[in-house]
């Protein structure tokens, strides 16, 4: 029979390795609820015209890495492959525009058909936040902070560094896009078939490209900053001024873009090299065109994303969980009882373990092996009197103690 296994690219997550993408989680809860927050749960599959339109198709992800399959009614479906085209789509669908500005998150599964690497795998967790109908800077910079904070509070300050860019407004992106145009023209031998295709129909996306041919390319393209009007200038000064305030330390990277064409204004990721390679922790930007582009409206929006094993992969040093107390029961007729002390403790806030089976001997092992600071031990004898022997795992030191006492005690 042939040995079970996991399906390249995918993983089981347990212990230490779960209590550090949990604990990713909930810190991200815990800021950006904070912050206005209210998280939004979406289907893990989608039409996937969904992926299709706010992707591209042009992209990596829509041309090679969706997971698409044919329903049974002969519907095209695709498992996500990020968050952000179901958040909005949810948005769209539910008529949620009488709620602007809207703040919302999502976490959970994502996948992607690609090579598996260190922190990049074909299924992951995202965890992303989404601002719509805020079209000021000073939501850019909210949203940065919230982001920045966020790390701080998973201990990763000092490990990360904020870049940002701008790629300005509708007018600053087609003066850029013909400058570029022009430059990938004079190159053209030199870009691989991939930035050759994308060049007729997006070249902004020949920018991402991880070919090292055309990343030589790339290397002396025209700066985005030179094609900003005086709007987006001042938008960009504004958006860097209140970081400034907020004392967020940043650097500006003119080599930063978004490839999709809905992207305008701020873009910025927090970049680490703790992870080989593959640097960017958390990347997000501002969308003023998805909206409309998936039949919403004019609607402007900025979110950021994270992969939360990457992420996970930085946490050195967890917080300790709380050592349990184990009830050991001497013997089976006294079993009910150690189950009665057990769920007292625990309805009392407190983490309990039972030990189940094995002679006494066995059961302390066990408990010693959970790292147990107290065992509460149930004999017949003890119960017969009111009482049962609390003993400290840790000295060694024990005594009997009533009952009815035992949280005190315990406590």
């Amino acid at each position: 029979m042939t040995k079970l296994q996991s399906v390249r690219g995918t993983y089981d997550l347990y212990g230490e390795a779960k209590r550090k993408t949990k604990r990713v989680t909930r810190i991200a809860e815990e800021v950006v609820e904070k912050y206005g927050f209210e998280e939004i749960e979406t289907p893990i599959f989608e039409f996937t015209e969904v992926f299709a339109r706010n992707l591209g198709d042009t992209s990596d992800i829509v041309t090679k890495e969706m997971y698409c399959f044919e329903d049974r009614g002969g519907e095209s479906l695709t498992l996500r492959p990020e968050g952000t085209a179901g958040a909005i789509r949810a948005f769209v669908s539910n008529g949620l525009q009488q709620n602007l500005p809207l703040k919302i998150y999502y976490q959970g599964p994502m996948f992607r058909y690609e090579r598996p690497q260190k922190g990049r795998q074909r299924q992951f967790t995202q965890f992303g936040v989404e601002l719509l109908g805020a079209e000021t800077p000073q939501a850019d910079v909210e949203i940065i902070a919230m982001a920045y904070e966020f790390l701080e509070k998973l201990g990763l300050d000092g490990q990360v560094t904020v870049e940002v860019n701008s790629l300005g407004d509708d007018e600053s992106r087609d003066a850029y896009r013909q400058k570029l145009v022009e430059y990938l023209n004079a190159h053209y031998d030199e870009l691989s078939d991939d930035s050759k295709a994308r060049l007729e129909r997006n070249p902004l996306r020949v920018l991402d490209s991880k070919e090292d041919c055309d990343k030589n390319v790339v290397a002396n393209a025209p700066l985005y900053a030179d094609s900003l009007n005086s709007a987006s200038r001042e938008f960009f000064a504004s958006v860097l001024s209140g970081l400034d305030r907020l004392g967020i330390k940043y650097r500006v990277n003119n080599r930063l873009v978004r490839g999709l064409d809905y992207y305008t204004h701020t873009v910025f990721e927090l970049v680490t090299d703790k992870l080989g390679a593959q640097g960017t922790v958390l990347a997000g930007g501002r969308y003023n065109g998805l909206v409309e582009q998936m039949g919403g409206g004019n609607v402007t929006g900025i979110g950021w994303a994270c992969g939360v094993e990457r992420l996970a992969m930085l946490l050195d040093n967890l917080p300790e969980t709380p050592r349990p107390i184990v009830v050991i029961p001497v013997t089976d007729e006294v079993n009910t009882a150690a189950l009665e002390i057990t769920q007292k403790l625990r309805l009392n806030g407190l983490y309990a373990e039972q030990g189940y089976s094995g002679n006494i001997k066995k059961r302390m092992i066990k408990a010693n092996k959970i790292n147990a600071k107290l065992a509460v031990i149930v004999g017949p004898d003890e119960l017969a009197r009111g009482e049962v022997v609390l003993k400290n795992l840790d000295n060694g030191e024990q005594k009997n103690i009533a009952v009815a006492n035992i949280m005190k005690e315990v406590k």
